[in-house]
């Protein structure tokens, strides 16, 4: 693997998105703040009416971290799994990615950075829009772009690595209805984990969504300590490493074989 030719490869992907970023605009920037507004603004001056708020905080405070991880790696999953069926399967570009001098380790990776990159731009709009809304409390809401990021990688390189794998999309509805959105709903993002029971808060906090909801809550609150913060990185950065080993040889098995 060779990181120019990683970023060629993600390049290319830019490239086509420069082409057709409005076919995608309301998905990726404009439904996210609306659903902020719809929750944090409407649904939240109900909470604070009847009620102080959620863990201290404001439910607009609370809520605007949640939602701005959650919607990145609601959208960034998709953008992993059926642009990668496309490029081995519908439309067989991959290979010819890889009769060029990119690998199938190229490949995957230009198609993970990409996805990133990607996070990076639409959480820097919402994390601009929850300010704007109230939402943000502190100048290290900064921060909770680069960890809505990191927390699309962990996600990413995994769901990539698991399309490169399928020779339909038809698990790939399954994944997200069964996994995105209902760790879109438990992991912290609109009410406390403590609201659900036991064993489905600790299942939930296996996966990495959680971790970045908490680490983007910190940031935007200025409440994380350090020592949190780097267990959540850890735990990012390990599923992210772990994708990205098996996207490698996932791509290898089937671009080269």
């Amino acid at each position: 693997m060779s990181l120019a030719l990683t970023l060629r490869a993600a390049e290319r992907e830019a490239y086509l998105w420069s082409r057709l970023w409005r076919t995608g605009i309301f998905t990726s920037f404009i439904a996210p703040v609306l659903v902020l507004a719809a929750l944090g603004v409407g649904l939240g001056g109900l909470v604070d009416a009847g009620s102080r708020g959620l863990d201290g905080l404001d439910y607009l405070v609370f809520v605007t971290p949640g939602l701005l991880v959650a919607s990145a790696v609601q959208i960034a999953a998709g953008n992993s799994m059926w642009p990668v069926m496309a490029g081995h399967r519908w439309l067989g570009f991959h290979y010819a990615q890889v009769a060029s001098p990119l690998s199938a380790a190229d490949v995957y990776g230009g198609q993970v950075v990409w996805t990133t990159a990607r996070a990076l731009m639409q959480a820097t709009v919402f994390v601009a829009a929850g300010a704007a809304f109230g939402g943000v409390e502190s100048w290290w809401a900064i921060a909770a772009v680069p960890v809505a990021a990191l927390t699309v990688l962990s996600f990413g390189a995994v769901l990539a690595a698991f399309a490169a794998t399928q020779d339909s999309d038809a698990a790939f509805d399954v994944v997200l209805r069964v996994v995105i959105v209902p760790l879109y709903l438990f992991s912290g993002t609109v009410f406390p984990i403590e609201q659900i029971p036991q064993g489905m808060r600790l299942l939930v906090q296996l996966f990495p969504m959680w971790h970045g909801v908490e680490l983007a809550r910190g940031a935007t609150t200025g409440s994380i300590g350090a020592g949190a913060a780097v267990g959540h990185v850890a735990v990012l950065l390990a599923y992210a490493a772990a994708g990205w080993w098996w996207g490698v040889r996932a791509f290898a098995r089937r671009l080269t074989a």
